[in-house]
């Protein structure tokens, strides 16, 4: 196991104020606990812990804090979390967890996989379900993390829990899990939607037709009163053959002028 050292020197000024004006002074607020033992304030330069997480450091990788204070002396620990500014990015705060080397630790290993299957290269889709595996083992055993070599995955195969080989640790996560697969590729079908104008359209015509029997019964309803009225005006045309009685008088005028002329 390699060994990273980190100096640190304890936190006197507590409060977010003092903590302000640590970053402002490039100094990183931090806190350690574990073993049973009360939290201890820190301070840690900056340029010295980026210049670790920069090289790579993981959560996973055992540090051991030296403090200037000889009370206290070394701690091994890990980190449990690491706050930064949601702006810019920086680190503001830093959780370490105290370890014993002799004391065995559950802890999550990441899994990094490797390989082209040979399902993607048929036009598969290469699915990472599980990213962590939770273990227990001594803190020297700790594993950076697990390698999957997924090259030869054809569509429909996968890779369970149970197919890593680990050594010197104990696997609590369920063996069945599944880590990574490959599926057939997504077929999207386009859907047969009638249009809603179309759906429309046959009650238009239906009102219409319903508008024009209606229409047909009215005027069919006008038609039979109206057969009556020529019937009335039938009888009417009787009068001119009254007029045409009228139209003898001339005779009867004519006499009259036959007997003056007559006198």
């Amino acid at each position: 196991m390699k060994e990273v050292i980190l100096n640190v020197k304890p936190r006197q000024k507590l409060g977010k104020e003092q903590a302000k004006k640590l970053r402002k002074n490039g100094i990183i607020p931090a806190v350690v606990y574990g073993l049973e033992t009360k939290s201890l304030p820190l301070e840690i330069e900056s340029k010295s812990f980026n210049a670790l997480v920069r090289g790579g450091l993981g959560e996973n990788v055992i540090l051991t804090l030296v403090l200037d204070d000889k009370k206290d002396g070394k701690k091994q620990v890990l980190i449990r979390e690491v706050q930064r500014d949601p702006v810019r990015g920086d680190i503001v705060h830093v959780d370490f967890h105290q370890i014993s080397l002799t004391q065995k630790i559950t802890i999550e290993v990441p899994i990094l996989l490797t390989g082209i299957p040979e399902g993607v290269k048929e036009g598969g889709i290469l699915q990472h379900a599980l990213r962590e595996i939770k273990v227990e083992c001594l803190p020297a055993a700790i594993p950076d993390k697990f390698e999957v070599d997924v090259s030869h995955l054809k569509i429909g195969d996968s890779i369970h829990v149970a197919d890593i080989k680990v050594e010197n640790v104990t696997v609590l996560s369920d063996l069945q899990s599944s880590i990574a697969s490959v599926v057939p590729p997504t077929i999207f079908k386009e859907a047969e939607v009638a249009p809603a104008a179309a759906e429309a359209e046959p009650e238009v015509i239906t009102e219409k037709k319903e508008e024009k029997a209606e229409g047909e019964e009215e005027e069919k309803g006008k038609e039979a009163k109206g057969e009556k009225k020529p019937a009335e005006g039938a009888k009417g045309e009787k009068k001119p053959a009254e007029g045409a009685k009228a139209e003898k008088k001339p005779p009867e005028g004519g006499k009259e002028e036959r007997k003056k002329e007559g006198k």
